[in-house]
């Protein structure tokens, strides 16, 4: 006995007996030989045209659906529907449809709202809408659990789609097995039930980019949670975008001021540059991060902070040390937090790069903190065991060092023809003991263009930051600094690295000659100099002034415990009476002349601070 094939057409309204005629003839003629049984049902959500369920074959022509195209965060609800609706049958001006720019809002916008948008942008978009069918496959789900699901079906589902769920859940396929898709659940995974339909899209999850984001903090779907309400997007992009093609990028030759001393002196950081921050856990990697952003205040350079896997008492306090430092209003904070799903965790970085891509594509110089990627990869391995996908080292699964390069690479500086705008990447990786030989740390040094070093032991000792000079570098070197700052730090690094050395054979207390116990005392002055507290960044010019003494060895009278009192007054004192010293440096200039004067005013600044009788 075979049973007929039953075909579902789904309408906003009835529909004529001519109109059914011709549905069922089309359908008929596709499965000739077979019997067919057509249900009929008005479902008013999909607010006009059609849709027909033939087995897992979606055959989709409705509104609905081109709404969701434009807007795909969106949700359609009866009261939107209804009011497209009302809309809809009454004459009105065709309004040219934006592209990427709906501005629809979230679901519980009110009757209102929805009426005065239906009336104008939205509606140009519905009039311009084609009457084609989109052939979506879909199917059901079979097995549901811990933030993964498998459908059956889908047989057109392509890895990294994004899937809808009947609910309106969004999820994004990562396994594509023989008899069926597995896939992440993105929403709140316990109103997923087993037996739902669920429809392919042919599209990547998108969030929403733009400057209304600046400022707030966002979940890695795009929704805002820091509780000031809710923003009507400019536009929207996929999370996943291909790395701009080596044509399209410019050499890395310009400078990001950190305003932290000793990265801008030895491990300079151009624009469009992938630097990564690796250190032991309570080692200042979030600090030194934090630091570099804070210091992008009035540079015209945008910040987004990816925060994965931290505590929200964490995240929450990176906000307010950037509100209180004036940081926020040219940064966008995206959270997923340790008691978020891994799901979440895993997209997060991503969507932080979409945010960062917009503004990168549109001519800004953007910087971009992952903190930490090490987390991303443990939530991916997560997702990866209950997806039954093959562990290799560390049960990683084989595609983790691909999971961060598609990231990574995506940082770049563009061409003049392109735009000329920069994103430049901070990654930060937590290790264990400080074995940076570890896997996954290996994997993002190898992607990255250099890496800064946090020491334990350093970090112990009190220094801040605590740089390991001798295993940091940054690939770009000297090209991405000034001609001041070239010319002051040339030596500083082979100078403090000899230092450190001849202090682990002094700690055996054998005779020193002279000269040692000078490169000692040296070195401790060069370390204070390079000593620097948190959430205080120092401009370029400052920090010339201060390498120059250093290095000419011009602290020898000072104090050791005192040259961090000396170097904030000489500072103030050099504003105030070389000020357009302080101005040449900062355009980049530093010559001899500027040197002899530097030189004079630390001397008449010395007898002042250390008085005339010990001067």
């Amino acid at each position: 006995m075979t049973f007929p094939r039953k075909i579902s057409v789904v309408t906003a309204s009835e529909i004529s007996s001519e109109q059914k005629e011709r549905i069922e003839k089309l359908f008929s003629s596709k499965h000739k030989g077979e019997t067919v049984e057509f249900e009929y049902s008005i479902d008013k959500q999909i607010i006009g045209g059609l849709l027909v369920i033939d087995g897992d074959e979606f055959y989709d022509g409705t509104l609905r659906s081109q709404i969701e195209k434009i807007n795909p965060n969106y949700l359609v609800t009866e009261e939107f529907a209804q009011a497209a609706l009302t809309a809809k049958g009454r004459k009105r001006k065709s309004v040219k449809r934006r592209s990427g720019k709906s501005g629809l809002e979230t679901a519980d916008a009110t009757a209102a709202d929805i009426k005065a948008h239906v009336d104008s942008e939205l509606l140009g978009a519905v009039n311009e809408y084609k009457k084609s069918f989109d052939v979506r496959h879909a199917g059901s789900i079979v097995f549901c659990g811990d933030g993964v699901i498998k459908a059956n079906g889908l047989s057109d589902a392509e890895y990294g789609e994004m899937l809808r769920v009947e609910n309106g859940a969004q999820a994004i396929a990562l396994s594509l097995e023989e008899d069926c898709v597995g896939a992440i659940v993105l929403d709140d995974d316990d109103k997923v039930t087993a037996h739902m339909t669920v429809k392919s899209t042919g599209m990547i999850v998108s969030v929403p980019v733009g400057k209304k984001l600046l400022g707030r903090v966002v979940n890695p779907l795009g929704k805002p949670i820091d509780g000031l309400g809710d923003f009507r997007a400019d536009k929207y992009r996929p999370i996943e975008a291909p790395a701009p093609a080596i044509k399209d990028r410019d050499k890395v030759n310009t400078p990001l001021e950190t305003g932290i001393i000793a990265l801008d002196s030895m491990i300079p950081i151009g624009k469009g540059q992938r630097e990564l921050i690796i250190g032991d856990r309570q080692t200042g990697k979030t600090s030194v991060a934090v630091d570099a952003i804070i210091n992008q205040r009035g540079k015209n350079v945008v910040c987004v902070y990816v925060a994965i896997g931290q505590k929200s008492s964490t995240v929450a306090s990176v906000v307010q040390t950037l509100t209180q430092h004036g940081a926020m209003p040219y940064t966008v904070v995206v959270s997923a937090t340790a008691s978020s799903s891994a799901p979440l965790q895993y997209i997060a970085p991503y969507a932080g790069c979409a945010i960062a891509e917009e503004f990168m594509y549109s001519g800004k110089d953007v910087l971009i903190v992952y903190d930490d990627l090490s987390k991303h990869a443990v939530a991916y391995r997560a997702m990866s065991l209950l997806l039954k996908r093959p562990p290799g080292r560390e049960a990683y699964p084989g595609d983790i060092f691909y999971l961060h390069s598609r990231l990574l690479e995506r940082a770049a500086k563009l061409s003049k023809e392109k735009g000329g705008g920069s994103m430049t990447a901070l990654p930060i990786v937590e290790t264990l003991a400080g074995d940076i030989s570890a896997y996954i740390p290996t994997n993002i040094i190898s992607i990255t263009d250099g890496q800064i070093f946090l020491d334990t032991a350093l970090f112990n000792s009190g220094m801040r930051p605590a740089v390991n000079v001798g295993l940091s570098v940054s690939r770009v070197g000297s090209s991405a600094q000034s001609p001041a700052m070239k010319s002051v730090s040339g030596r500083l690094r082979l100078d403090l690295s000899q230092a450190r050395e001849l202090a682990v054979f002094a700690q055996f207390g054998a005779d020193l000659d002279e000269s040692t116990m000078r490169a000692l005392e040296r070195g401790k002055r060069t370390n204070e100099v390079l000593r620097q507290d948190v959430h205080a960044p120092m401009s370029t010019a400052h920090q010339v002034v201060l390498l120059y003494i250093a290095t000419k060895d011009l602290l020898g009278a000072i104090p050791l415990n005192r040259i961090d009192e000396f170097k904030e007054q000489f500072i103030r004192y050099f504003d105030v009476h070389h000020a357009d010293i302080v101005k040449r440096i900062a355009s980049g200039e530093l010559t001899i002349d500027m040197g002899i004067t530097i030189e004079d005013a630390v001397n008449e600044f010395s007898v002042y601070f250390l008085g005339k009788d010990n001067a």
